[in-house]
């Protein structure tokens, strides 16, 4: 049986009738939950809020189809309220301003034919590694003995958060994690990257297009700036930023 996490309101805008925890406020609008910073309105508390398990359920019974949460929360709500939604399959955005830049004619027709194509090329990319991607596999999981992939919240088109997969370079298994050998060589060559393709596929990423930012980068953003976050972000367009830190980090290691 489905529930509503709030009252019943008439898709006003604002509600001052809604409910929230110690940290967040909760708006209803057309079957989107908006979560914002407490406001000036005093409104009762909702403990279920405050834990995953509790929030993962209301998540999951209610008749929320989108979430929306205010990058202001921080990092630890937004991860809290990002890993309840997806345990209950529920897509979950960071709620940014529109890039207010008029569509040029045809820009739906070609940017569904580039995503198309990239479609296409990643599919058939994948499938020509996919004997190296699983001798990668074997040869982690008889080094290493851990998890294969790590998965860690990006900013996606419009603001969708989405977990980005990529092959685990360091050992879990140490008190304090640290990069093998072989995750060494393969962030040298790019490899630990390779199951990224997996996102161009889901439709989360592009093969080229701006920088994909982290969840803890983008809620550190100015309000301008996370404008560009309507985009497409691009795997082309993260490696290169990648590759610019990690030269930065080698210079700093001999200068200092």
């Amino acid at each position: 049986m489905k529930t509503n996490l709030l009252p019943t309101v008439n898709n006003s805008s604002s509600v001052s009738e809604a409910n929230s925890s110690t940290y967040c406020t909760l708006q209803w609008r057309r079957n989107q939950l908006l979560v914002k910073p407490i406001g000036t309105v005093k409104q009762p508390y909702m403990p279920l809020l405050d834990t995953y398990e509790s929030l993962k359920n209301c998540l999951e019974h209610s008749s929320v189809k989108l979430v929306r949460i205010d990058p202001k929360l921080g990092e630890e709500k937004v991860k809290l309220w990002a890993d309840a939604a997806n345990c209950a399959s529920k897509p979950i955005y960071l709620q940014i301003g529109a890039e207010r830049k008029q569509p040029k004619p045809n820009s739906y027709f070609l940017s569904s034919m580039k995503r198309l194509g990239e479609w296409a090329i990643a599919t058939v990319v994948l499938f020509m590694v996919s004997p190296l991607m699983l001798l990668l596999a074997t040869v982690m999981k008889i080094d290493a003995q851990a998890p294969l992939f790590e998965r860690s919240w990006y900013v996606g088109e419009r603001g969708r958060l989405f977990k980005l997969i990529k092959f685990r370079t360091t050992s879990v298994l140490q008190k304090n994690e640290e990069t093998t050998q072989l995750g060494n060589w393969m962030c040298k060559y790019g490899l630990n990257n390779l199951p990224q393709l997996l996102n161009v596929i889901r439709g989360e990423m592009g093969l080229f297009g701006s920088r994909c930012w982290t969840l803890e980068d983008a809620v550190r953003l100015t309000p301008k700036s996370q404008k560009q976050l309507n985009n497409l972000p691009g795997i082309m367009g993260s490696w290169e930023v990648e590759a610019e830190e990690s030269n930065i980090l080698h210079l700093d290691s001999q200068t200092s």
